[in-house]
């Protein structure tokens, strides 16, 4: 099955043997088997059993719960991996160092290649004119081995992005749904609800990926160290953004999946988010996404975008470790 999703407000989360079982007013929504899952996913508020907890820690499980909004509130990990010399050599390259900036240009390069990919495939297919834009955003990229400071790294991701917002309306092919510029917290139209709460569906895998590898989720490169953020697990989000989020909320819009009825607004914030209805179609088509799959460039054979995810880690571990030359980001021609 892959991630659970358990969408049901005020729902309890309970084990019966060796399954989850999910209560709504007494009647069982949900019974699934442990063994089919790979993570679980709690949106808005529900009750978790202690036992539930127990089980997917003993089990490797991660648990993410996230707010009605599609705000990534926090996880719960099993133990982190006992591969110490994947986390020393994660410490060993932290600061400004060769390693770190090689890495730092792999985040980005990644990024923006794959920004630059939706731009050229939109154009074709929509014969819309994005030709400024690409040339924009391959100047960016073209300055990224160039650069050898990771301020200015970042200062390039900045400015790749916002050459990739700055037209983002224009891949949008209904006119029910209209997008002028990135806002996140909270997000203030269906555009960016919907982006942002595919970034936080993300978090919970990329952090999860990481974790299974043996990194220290909390010590990224591209990313400030910040309290309780895990910069590592952010850094490695990057390249998988536009390939996993964008595109498929691209396609859920582009193809009239989602409608204006689909979203709600809290009358104090202006906040925006999905109705129940709408995110169930929402998680439906992030978790077909995941499952879906592609030749992996680096390792010449096919895989799912989720088993992508942990290969990525691993590739990143083994530049960190020594054992490769150097990192090679995950972009798709």
């Amino acid at each position: 099955m892959g991630t659970l999703y358990i969408s049901q407000a005020d729902s309890f989360i309970g084990k019966v043997d060796e399954r989850i079982n999910v209560k709504f007013e007494k009647k069982i929504i949900m019974d699934i088997p442990f063994i089919k899952l790979d993570g679980v996913v709690v949106l808005g508020r529900s009750t978790v059993s202690p036992a539930v907890v127990s089980e997917l820690m003993n089990r490797h499980i991660p648990l993410s719960f996230i707010d009605e909004r599609g705000h990534y509130l926090g996880q719960l990990q099993p133990q982190m991996s006992g591969n110490i010399f994947v986390r020393k050599a994660q410490w060993q390259a932290a600061g400004n160092t060769p390693q770190a900036v090689h890495v730092v240009q792999g985040f980005v390069r990644g990024k923006l290649k794959n920004y630059r990919q939706i731009l050229t495939r939109h154009q074709r297919k929509y014969e819309v004119d994005l030709s400024a834009d690409v040339t924009r955003l391959e100047n960016v990229i073209a300055a990224i081995d160039k650069t050898e400071n990771i301020d200015s790294l970042r200062g390039l991701e900045g400015a790749g992005s916002a050459v990739y917002f700055g037209c983002f309306n224009r891949l949008i092919r209904n006119s029910n749904f209209e997008f002028t510029k990135r806002v996140r917290r909270p997000p203030t139209d269906p555009l960016n609800s919907l982006l942002s709460f595919g970034y936080s569906l993300l978090r919970h895998d990329i952090q999860a990926a990481v974790n299974i590898v043996g990194f220290d989720p909390f010590l990224g490169y591209l990313h400030y160290d910040r309290y309780n953020r895990p910069s590592l697990a952010l850094d490695l989000m990057e390249e998988f953004r536009p390939l996993v989020v964008d595109t498929m909320v691209l396609s859920i819009l582009n193809n009239q999946l989602l409608k204006p009825e689909d979203f709600i607004t809290e009358p104090l914030s202006n906040a925006v988010s999905l109705t129940p209805e709408g995110r169930k179609i929402f998680l439906t088509h992030y978790e077909k996404k995941k499952q879906s799959d592609f030749k992996h460039p680096v390792m010449e054979k096919k895989c799912t975008y989720r088993e992508s995810f942990e290969l990525q880690a691993r590739l990143l571990s083994k530049y960190l470790m020594g054992i490769t030359e150097k990192y090679t980001p995950l972009f798709l021609k």
